[in-house]
């Protein structure tokens, strides 16, 4: 067996078969259900030789292998014992407490993110106001500043619109339904109204404004009413009476239970940091949360620290912990990708070093973590004691932020607490830079020297080498009608670090969008579920399409394939097709990733910024 070696190790690292409920496999990893996540070695796995990474999250614990995936999971079942199929999915609906929390806190999180744009704006906006207003170039009197003021006022006011919507969309929900839901919480009948009953049963006094949970509750529990209406109601009238419905029950629940539960949780933590704050020092929390950030970034943790700002913005009006300490860490990481930026000798790295330190300086860290941090390993150290010394000065000197936002353009919001509060959060942002970027210098570039200075022998046909005085070079053309995008802007973070290869992300404009081959070459794969395959050139180049994230789990519904494993293709040929709004409104994106899956093999692999007309160009 060629794999069994890989094979067993992981069976063993994974806690045994008794551990392994479910396996399948999509195109590029093994798709574990495990009984016990919390016995599978996970960081030693990732040090198998044949493993890329290992992403653990709600949707299974995935062990990314390459495109060769298919072979190893053959091999994989013989060694269990259980018949290979090609069945690319199994049941991931949780079970059990752990499971249902685990949802929970999936939905929290992707709700939050989904809407965080929005929050950033006015959060930025919040700062600006500060700086014009204390400059004297815009008085709090005037129209101008009432008009803008109201912008950034409106959208943390509205919170419960923007959540009721979002949650909506994540749980398969009609949006209107979950916005309907927000706006009843906060007509001027309902929201903060005293001795309201429904039914007799009296209605405790709540304000709404600025909060997320119950809205979340509401939405939820919408959710599994419109649920059981389809399973009572008869086909002919559930478009008619169903949304009536469902809204009449959730409304009177969410204001009797749902509301009540919002403001239970809110005020327990709210006296959970109120006491930490009083007896050991926020200032602990900070330092710590600045140091580890990353580390929750790689395990996809970090967004659900956003109820937490929330919360805090809503019941103080500032945040002492997570928006300083995670804007802090953001310079951290931006000054670890610096030092290695300084440390670097060759051009190429220095541009990859240089793009993500960027990008962290403006609060986007996850192309620094997943493209630099979990392949060198030694940045972190880099942010653990940068980040940890800068949020231990902000954390003593009580530095709170203002609004929800975070990187350099966080800065001017820090104004709104005092002048004494932006001096302080800068100081702790140059010590952190400062400090992150020597570590990272005088730890160097683990094994890069020797790594750069590694040739790979490529074949290459004769009539790429006609002319001596320019490189062989192979181009992709056209894939699909739509915006390319980097490839560090997709959501799966095992195509965005690039570990799976460079390549482009295409945002698809039509509904209907068809895939045609960017390449003369031979398809050396199509996967049941119609959302991947494989195209290998005469040339050697071997190009992944993975249509969708996570749309394995679709199984082959609202695809088209055109084509079958080892079919010949020509340039513009068609591929597959797909219903790029069914795949949205069953909850998945629908990205277009097309990528190089022996990006080693070659000199380098030239990707296009925008233009959907020529992808990449493979150099040799």
């Amino acid at each position: 067996m060629r794999y069994e070696e890989l094979n067993k190790a992981i069976i063993e690292l994974v806690g045994g078969r008794e551990n392994i409920k479910a396996v399948a496999h999509c195109m590029t990893r093994l798709r574990l259900t495990l009984n016990d996540r919390s016995i599978a070695q996970t960081d030693k796995i990732k040090e198998l030789d044949g493993v890329i990474d290992v992403v653990s999250n709600d949707v299974a614990y995935q062990v990314i292998i390459g495109t060769h995936v298919s072979e190893v999971y053959a091999e994989f079942m013989d060694l269990l014992g259980l018949k290979s199929t090609d069945e690319t999915t199994v049941s991931n609906k949780p079970k059990g407490i752990k499971g249902i929390f685990s949802s929970i806190l999936s939905v929290i999180s992707e709700t939050m993110t989904s809407i965080i744009e929005v929050l950033l704006a006015a959060g930025i906006l919040a700062g600006v106001l500060a700086i014009l207003t204390l400059s004297g170039i815009l008085s709090e009197e005037s129209s101008t500043y009432m008009i803008l003021d109201t912008l950034r006022g409106a959208v943390f006011y509205f919170l419960p619109v923007f959540i009721g919507a979002a949650a909506a969309k994540r749980l398969n929900v009609n949006q209107y339904f979950g916005i309907a839901l927000a706006v009843s919480l906060l007509s001027a009948s309902i929201n903060g109204v005293e001795g309201l009953s429904f039914l007799g049963l009296p209605i405790q006094t709540i304000e709404y404004s600025n909060t997320f949970i119950p809205i979340l509750l509401g939405v939820w529990f919408l959710s599994l009413v419109l649920k059981g209406l389809e399973r009572i109601v008869p086909k002919g009238l559930q478009y008619f009476l169903n949304p009536m419905i469902a809204l009449v029950i959730t409304l009177p629940v969410t204001l009797l239970l749902f509301g009540p539960i919002g403001m239970w949780i809110g005020a327990g933590l709210d006296g959970f940091f109120t006491f930490l704050m009083n007896t050991i020092g926020n200032w602990i929390v900070v330092a710590l949360y600045a140091a580890v950030q990353p580390f929750l970034v790689v395990l996809g943790a970090a967004n659900f620290t956003y109820p937490l700002v929330l919360n805090f913005l809503a019941t103080l009006g500032y945040d002492p912990i997570f928006s300083v300490a995670s804007t802090i860490s953001d310079i951290a990481v931006c000054g670890a990708m610096f030092g290695y930026f300084l440390r670097a000798k060759e051009k190429k790295q220095k541009q990859t070093f240089g793009s993500v330190s960027f990008s962290a300086l403006m609060g986007i860290t996850e192309p620094a973590v997943f493209g630099v941090f979990v392949k060198y390993r030694r940045p972190f150290l880099a942010v653990i004691i940068g980040g940890g010394l800068g949020g231990l000065i902000a954390g003593l000197a009580g530095v709170r932020a203002m609004a929800l936002v975070w990187g350099l353009t966080s800065i001017p919001t820090y104004l709104a607490g005092g002048m004494s509060n932006l001096i302080f959060m800068v100081i702790s942002m140059v010590v952190s830079f400062g400090v992150a970027t020597a570590v990272a210098y005088g730890i160097g570039i683990p094994s890069e020297e020797k790594l750069a200075g590694k040739e790979t022998q490529v074949n290459i046909p004769q009539k790429e080498m006609q002319d001596k005085h320019t490189m062989p070079q192979v181009q992709l053309g056209k894939l699909a009608e739509g915006t390319v995008r980097p490839l560090s802007e997709v959501s799966d973070q095992a195509f965005a670090s690039g570990a799976l290869g460079k390549g482009v992300a295409i945002t698809p404009i039509n509904d209907r969008t068809e895939i045609v081959s960017p390449i003369d070459g031979t398809i050396t794969v199509v996967f049941p579920t119609k959302h991947a395959y494989g195209i290998r050139t005469a040339e050697g180049v071997e190009l992944l399409i993975h249509i969708g994230v996570d749309t394995v789990n679709l199984e082959g519904k609202y695809f088209e394939s055109f084509v079958t494993q080892g079919q010949t293709v020509k340039q513009g040929e068609k591929i597959a097709s797909y219903e790029v709004n069914k795949v949205k409104e069953a909850g998945f994106d629908p990205v277009i990733i097309a990528v190089i899956t022996n990006t080693t093999d070659y000199l380098d692999v030239i990707t296009a910024s925008t233009n959907s007309e020529q992808l990449m160009t493979v150099v040799f």
